[in-house]
């Protein structure tokens, strides 16, 4: 997934509470044309991509355990500030943007007990269903929806498990506001998780369109809200491409927005759909260091006027004490085996931009499995998926809870032995984003072991970005891969299996170790890390590829 903002950036986030806000007024409201009494007020707040940080956290994603140094987020802030913003706004909706599963110890120990037990508890009206809810498959997710006591929305999956089928609905209707709400989740989900077969999800944008369509026919509402899970970028482009939604409130990208250092973009963007229609788009970046808040004022079906920006939730913000103390008693079981101390590292190993370039844990991550296959003289080097690395690593002592909130998939290392020629369309497309293979969108960036350099244009033509792909085999020189070549590839199951679209999927996969036992072996070796950004990925104003 692509992180949008850089963490490292954080500290200088920790503002005050309310953060940017903006402010729009149509020239009709202005001038007195429309009168108050005609419209309809409403307040959205929303979180996404929490990730089973139920508890607060340091700015860089991992456990906060010294407060001194500064906590964030944590449900027990979001459930506090919304109890004390919703009475006085009584007009108003909370929505779960997906992609509570996966990424900590509440998820890894519990599965999703304690997480439907909290995300029950703080009134939400509406959630859809993020990729990473399929990642232990159906089963879990229907067990997990089961429990919820508020609506689970998603119009554009398709699937044979019954309580899935029965329960998911394609949108809401919120009759007092005269609205719908309708969600759709990315149709690259069976890339970048596990869903079975039998799961499919259509086209974002072609379904929101229908069931716009459909509830303004059928319900008779006046306005649409859309639920996404697709991310900023498809956000602005579902926007742009359909008629009759008002707002997105999004997930899936860990998109900050806002006036703060390190936005993407303002808190709202604002796109113009098909009708020439302004479209307001929202997103909370990640782990709930931010509740997305925005009021809007309706006429009808358009929006005349809004207020709104993302509160930071800081440590100066008040926690749900009774929800606090039951995350932290949570916690017991599986503290003792988090704070084991495998190592240490000189330097921050981070995963901020391991989505954009070359990052500390990526190369600490490749070298890692690198190292674990060097007995396989003709190993050339490593590949991993980017968006398989989930938090930063503070410099200091490392413990086994931080590795694997790094890397919570459990994914097992393999080999892959191809030519020259296929790894260099597997590049190509990385840096492309579109397969060189088949066409579809690659859905992650990779990160390398030492013995690897990709030089790349990212201003050239689609399919003609690679300039150079150089491999060292055997720890030797640097050389450009050659077409005829067979290299062997350290990489993980899941890539194997298709993941993310990087490599084309292979049928038969041997697993070796797990990916967070071969980190953990290679920091009590190599203690302390202190493995730099080296130039491993390069991007040049070259235009002329070496191997053409």
């Amino acid at each position: 997934m692509k992180i949008a903002a850089s963490l490292a950036a954080l500290g200088s986030l920790l503002l005050p509470l309310v953060t940017a806000e903006d402010r729009l007024v149509s020239r009709s409201l202005a001038q007195g044309l429309v009168k108050r009494t005609e419209t309809i007020k409403l307040t959205l707040y929303h979180v996404n991509d929490i990730h089973a940080h139920l508890d607060e956290i340091r700015s860089s994603g991992t456990d906060c355990t010294d407060p001194t140094k500064g906590c964030v987020g944590g449900y027990a802030r979001i459930k506090a500030a919304i109890d004390a913003r919703r009475p006085s706004t009584p007009n108003s909706l909370f929505l779960n943007l997906g992609d509570e599963f996966q990424g900590t110890f509440f998820y890894a120990f519990y599965g999703g007990e304690k997480i439907a037990e909290t995300v029950n508890r703080l009134g939400f009206d509406a959630m859809t269903l993020g990729n990473h809810e399929f990642d232990k498959g159906e089963a879990p997710l229907a067990g997990f929806v089961r429990n919820l006591t508020f609506p689970v929305l998603c119009a554009n999956i398709n699937t044979k498990e019954s309580t899935i089928n029965s329960t998911v609905k394609p949108y809401k209707v919120f009759h007092q506001y005269g609205l719908a709400v309708i969600a759709v989740t990315t149709d690259t989900t069976p890339s970048i998780s596990n869903p079975s077969p039998d799961t499919t999800f259509s086209d974002p944008i072609a379904t929101a369109q229908y069931w716009t369509d459909y509830v303004y026919e059928h319900e008779h509402v006046e306005r649409v809200i859309l639920m996404t899970h697709i991310g900023y970028e498809v956000d602005i482009e579902l926007a742009k491409k359909t008629r009759g939604i008002h707002l997105i409130v999004g997930g899936h990208s860990h998109t900050l927005l806002g006036d703060m250092d390190g936005a993407l973009g303002k808190y709202p963007t604002i796109a113009t759909n098909l009708d020439g229609d302004e479209v307001f788009i929202v997103t909370a970046w990640r782990y709930g260091v931010y509740l997305g808040y925005l009021d809007v004022e309706f006429l009808h079906k358009k929006v005349v006027s809004y207020t709104g920006g993302p509160i930071l939730l800081d440590n100066t913000t008040a926690q749900d004490t009774n929800l606090q103390k039951d995350i932290k008693a949570w916690r017991v079981p599986f503290e003792e085996y988090g704070a084991v101390v495998l190592g240490s590292t000189a330097i921050v190993l981070d995963q901020s931009t391991c989505q954009q370039r070359e990052c500390t844990l990526g190369n600490v991550m490749c070298d890692a499995m690198l190292a674990a296959r060097s007995s396989n003289p003709n190993i050339a080097g490593c590949v991993i998926n980017s968006g398989g690395i989930r938090s930063t690593i503070e410099a200091g002592d490392i413990t086994r809870g931080q590795v694997l909130n790094a890397f919570p998939f459990g994914n097992l290392i393999t080999e892959l032995t191809v030519t020259g020629a296929e790894l260099w369309a597997v590049w190509e497309g990385v840096v492309s984003g579109v397969s060189q293979i088949n066409g579809r969108k690659v859905t992650s960036f990779a990160q390398v072991s030492k013995g690897v350099r990709v030089t790349y244009n990212p201003n050239n033509p689609i399919g003609k970005r690679l300039i150079n792909l150089e491999l060292a085999v055997g720890g030797g020189e640097l050389k450009t891969v050659q077409r005829e070549t067979q290299y062997t590839i350290v990489t993980l199951d899941f890539l194997a299996g298709g993941g993310d679209n990087i490599f084309p999927a292979v049928t038969e996969i041997v697993g070796l170790d797990t990916q967070d036992e071969v980190l953990t072996n290679y920091i009590k070796a190599n203690s302390p890390i202190n493995t730099s950004v080296e130039g491993r990925i390069v991007v040049t104003d070259r235009t002329t590829p070496v191997l053409r």
